[in-house]
């Protein structure tokens, strides 16, 4: 086990902190690491029938690029995933599910950073708007399942949520299990 021995530097917004700690490694050596505290965020694979889904075309700053992901967000103080994913689902594309299947949990950045993102899958799709979050979304987009799977054998989908979503439930590679 490592010991934080103190706090060297911090960062932090409205959304997350970073700080750099000192730490006494488990050989007894002095070691420097750095912790995100993030908030957990959900995300939902929403199908429009068996073989098509949505996904959200959207600019991620970091990577300088628009990516081509699932709908996803982070979660507001005291909201469960579930609430969290719904409230997403509708925001980002405007439809809202009628079920919704808890996937699993896992952390994306578990070197540095304590977040947690909680998968679902959606279904039963219901459009209740037109507007979408225009400060984050560029599209919405229907994309069938052979669509994505030629996308992804061309390296076109890179976000790591989507690509585990969509391989937990079968839908890279071989059959799909919806």
């Amino acid at each position: 086990m490592e010991r934080r021995i103190r706090t060297v530097a911090t960062l932090s917004t409205h959304s997350f902190s970073v700080s750099l700690d000192e730490v006494l490694l488990r050989n007894g050596i002095e070691g420097k690491r750095i912790k995100i505290d993030h908030p957990q965020a959900a995300a939902i694979i929403p199908f429009v029938s068996k073989d098509e889904i949505l996904m959200v075309r959207q600019f991620r700053y970091a990577l300088g690029k628009e990516t081509l992901e699932i709908p996803a967000g982070k979660m507001d103080p005291g909201e469960k995933p579930e609430q969290c994913v719904r409230r997403e689902l509708i925001e980002e594309t405007g439809h809202e599910a009628e079920q919704v299947q808890f996937i699993l949990t896992y952390a994306p950045a578990i070197g540095y950073s304590n977040e947690l993102i909680h998968l679902f899958s959606g279904h039963h799709l219901r459009r209740i708007h037109e507007g979408l979050d225009e400060r984050e979304i560029s599209s919405v987009e229907s994309i069938s399942l052979s669509q994505l799977r030629d996308m992804l054998k061309k390296g076109l989908i890179e976000d790591g949520k989507t690509l585990l979503g969509l391989s937990f439930l079968g839908l890279i590679g071989g059959h799909v299990k919806v």
